[in-house]
């Protein structure tokens, strides 16, 4: 049987990609002060303009504006081309503080509101993400780099890239299909441009993947010269597919930056993929999806489900019973086993929330759980 699968990725550059950046580092300049914050913070951008709204409970003092332009600045926005420079973007600022109803609940039980999580894992790459999602990301990685290291000097740094993978009885085969579009200056012919990101970018990534029958579509439309803010604006939580798996895995349509470890769509997330991660890296299955459900003011979780889709030495209900006996997965015991009240989260607003090397959902230090149970 054979089937294809893609994913996509976007740059630090995409407007809503910058939004989850200037989201996350506000969080992250509370918790630095204030470890127990409530942040619920939301970003939208456009020409010359920045709008910060939600709501921060903290007892951090905080310039919100110097942040955003701070964040805009390493970001690298300072281009009047662009009509959105640092220095000069206007910030509108519309925030209040969260609900005391809400905050007696957190208080208690460090976290609040009803959720469904899935999360998953797969052996198809060493970062245990899937194959497609792994070399989207790379590409676009790789174009930064050559773009920064001005290797291609006329590249501009808005950029996303889909990778789509055959795979046959489900592993993975071959790249079918990449699309890769980044922004550039007019001063470059598109077949010129087309050359060298197959040289410079694709082939470095994706190497014996590719073949003579991949299809490549390298800035498709022609032309790619206008900055997004003449053209489009941002929003924080709009990426949230590429923040996670693609359709691989399920998704439950809640997103991360700019919300602190009590809320449960972040904290909740990050243990499912620990876990999931666990289970695989054990190797008991080749893959494994995570579901943990959640009610309001209740603490242990109301259900956990393992799907292994096939590939596991065990029944699901023997993991299962091995999550529960091993992990407590109430609120209050993730933000802890996670270490999640320090400020990390900006980075996760770029290069991915998964297959780090730096946070703490992704240690391997759980498996000696799952290979007890073969």
């Amino acid at each position: 049987m054979k089937y294809l699968i893609t994913s996509e990725s976007v740059s630090e550059w995409h407007p809503d990609k910058m939004c989850d950046q200037i989201s996350d580092a506000i969080l992250d300049a509370c918790l630095e002060q204030d470890p127990d914050s409530r942040v619920a913070c939301e970003t939208m951008t456009t020409t010359w303009t920045v709008i910060v709204s939600g709501e921060i409970t903290t007892k951090a003092q905080i310039n919100y504006t110097e942040i955003v332009r701070k964040t805009v600045k390493e970001i690298g926005y300072n281009e009047a081309e662009a009509c959105f420079d640092w220095d000069e973007i206007g910030v509108n600022l519309m925030i209040n503080t969260q609900s005391p109803d809400i905050a007696m609940w957190v208080n208690t039980w460090g976290a609040w509101d009803q959720g469904i999580m899935f999360w998953y894992a797969t052996n198809e790459t060493e970062n245990y993400l899937p194959l497609s999602i792994s070399l989207a990301h790379k590409l676009i990685k790789k174009a930064t780099q050559v773009r920064k290291n001005k290797v291609l000097d006329y590249l501009l740094p808005d950029a996303k890239a889909q990778v789509t993978i055959e795979f046959e009885n489900h592993k993975p085969k071959r790249v079918d299909t990449v699309v890769l579009s980044n922004q550039h200056r007019e001063r470059v012919s598109l077949e010129e441009l087309q050359a060298w990101i197959l040289e410079k970018v694709i082939k470095p990534v994706l190497g014996d993947l590719l073949d003579e029958n991949t299809i490549l579509h390298i800035n498709p439309t022609g032309r790619f010269v206008i900055w997004w803010p003449k053209w489009d604006c941002g929003l924080t939580w709009r990426k949230i597919i590429v923040d996670t798996y693609w359709w691989l895995g399920r998704h439950w349509g809640w997103a991360f930056s700019g919300k602190d470890p009590s809320k449960v769509d972040r904290s909740w997330a990050y243990i499912a993929r620990y876990v999931a991660k666990n289970i695989v890296a054990s190797g008991i299955c080749e893959r494994c999806e995570v579901q943990l459900s959640y009610a309001i003011w209740v603490a242990e979780p109301v259900s956990i489900y393992v799907e292994t889709f096939g590939t596991s030495k065990v029944s699901s209900e023997k993991i299962t019973e091995a999550i529960k006996d091993n992990f407590d997965l109430t609120p209050d015991w993730i933000i802890k086993t996670l270490d999640l009240k320090k400020p990390i989260f900006q980075k996760t607003a770029t290069w991915w929330h998964f297959g780090r090397t730096d946070v703490s959902w992704e240690k391997i230090d759980k498996v000696d759980i799952f290979k007890n149970l073969v």
